[in-house]
């Protein structure tokens, strides 16, 4: 009977997970807008999102956050939405908004009843034309914008982890990856108005935008409204893209950071990865699945279940444009050394590079990015964001149907490879992140 089951179990993992092709339409308008319509008549919304191509890589040294003070300053108003009005526009219209920042991008977008679905880009080619930019939106943002890192950084539990400000600044040294996205109140402090007025100037014109819609909408309507909320924004000089290469890190950077916030030291190990595009990301992808994702990957399994050393585990890769990183770490259970957290990271590592992982944990590995990959589109903001993304990031929207044909191709030799090749102690941050207690008693 437990054979039998054992062989059902194998063969319900086994079976492939489909999901429906997003079919979409992509063109560029003739002042290099790029606009990307996914039509869908079986939802009751549509989502409009505009994703331009500068994020905190972009900005210049001792004025960091700009992008992301853009976030905040964009909804401020335009000369046709007067100030403070514009989420009072969405809710009374039935909609919602949000935006976001990264490093490489950022991405404004509503979501609206499809029989609102004009108003949305009315706002956002007004976002895009002439967006009001001035000293009271300025110092108004400022106060929001110290507040969020308050609460997300500075008073944050791991906030120096979870936002990488205590990460990144030690893995590049040139690259602009090594500023926060956040930035620093003193280079905001600093800014001047002009200041402000010419970095949307240089970054936010149609030719560095990606305009998508997606929902409950006809297609040839669509494009004749786009035309005419988007079609007459000028085009604006092209974008000089960062063009900037870390030498390899050949000799492990020991670093220790400290947090006012915790009681609970953590152990940290932090690799350099390729690029977001890069196969390789996306096999490191798989290779931290297979150690933290749930509580039958392998170090949770061990650390937490097994020898009880750790309350929690982590590992994530962080993917980015130009260079990547990944996260792993380790919370002590009770009085267990940091050292030993670090000993048994190195020695589950060690297993990844030396050994194949097995034909059963490689299906589960499989069954879950297959999972993931339809999850991810199960949404019409979801999908949005995801043509958006592809476009922009990866220089190719087909990704959307496609990208999941690159996690099946990748075998288990791969994982042991790309394990071998970015997995190693003299390549990585070995980080020490400790109550700040711990500092005062030293």
């Amino acid at each position: 009977m437990k054979r039998t089951f054992n062989l059902l179990l194998l063969f319900c993992m086994s079976i492939p997970v489909f999901a429906q092709q997003v079919e979409f339409t992509e063109y560029d308008l003739d002042n290099g807008l790029h606009v990307i319509l996914h039509q869908d008549n079986t939802v009751p919304v549509a989502t409009i999102g505009v994703m331009y191509h500068v994020g905190s890589k972009d900005e210049t040294e001792g004025r960091t956050g700009f992008a992301h003070f853009f976030e905040h300053l964009l909804f401020e108003g335009t000369e046709n939405i007067e100030r403070g009005e514009w989420f009072n526009i969405v809710a009374a219209n039935g909609g919602s908004n949000n935006a976001n920042t990264s490093q490489d991008r950022t991405f404004y977008y509503e979501t609206f009843p499809s029989n609102a679905i004009e108003i949305g880009l009315w706002m956002e080619s007004e976002r895009m034309l002439q967006p009001i930019i001035n000293q009271i939106g300025v110092d108004t943002q400022n106060e929001v914008v110290k507040e969020e890192k308050r609460s997300r950084i500075d008073n944050a539990p791991y906030g120096k982890i979870s936002y990488a400000t205590g990460i990144n600044k030690h893995l590049f040294k040139k690259h602009p990856y090594k500023n926060s996205i956040i930035g620093t109140m003193k280079d905001l402090d600093a800014a001047q108005l002009d200041e402000f007025k010419a970095f949307f100037e240089k970054f936010y014109g149609p030719n560095n935008a990606t305009l998508v819609v997606a929902g409950n909408f006809e297609k040839n309507e669509m494009k004749k409204m786009v035309e005419d909320y988007f079609g007459s924004i000028k085009r604006k000089p092209e974008v000089e893209r960062v063009k900037v290469k870390e030498e390899p890190i050949t000799e492990a950077i020991v670093k220790t950071e400290y947090d006012s916030n915790i009681q609970i030291p953590l152990k940290v190990h932090v690799y350099r990865i390729p690029g977001m595009s890069h196969r390789d990301s996306y096999v490191m992808s798989m290779i931290s699945s297979i150690l933290t994702d749930g509580k039958s990957s392998r170090l949770y399994k061990r650390m937490v279940d097994d020898e009880k050393v750790a309350l929690q585990v982590l590992a994530f890769p962080r993917p980015m444009e130009d260079y990547g990183t990944y996260v792993m770490g380790a919370l002590p259970m009770g009085e267990t050394p940091l050292d030993k957290l670090a000993e048994i990271m190195d020695d589950e590592v060690e297993k990844l590079r030396t050994e194949l992982i097995s034909e059963r944990e490689f299906q589960k590995l499989q069954n879950k990015f297959e999972n993931r990959f339809v999850s991810s589109n199960s949404s019409i903001e979801g999908i949005a964001s995801s043509l958006a993304t592809y476009n922009v990031l990866y220089g190719n929207t087909d990704l959307i149907n496609e990208e999941i044909e690159i996690y099946r191709s990748i075998t288990r030799e791969e994982i042991q490879e790309v394990a071998q090749k970015y997995l190693q102690e003299n390549k990585r941050l070995d980080l020490d992140y400790l109550p700040e207690s711990d500092k005062e008693q030293k």
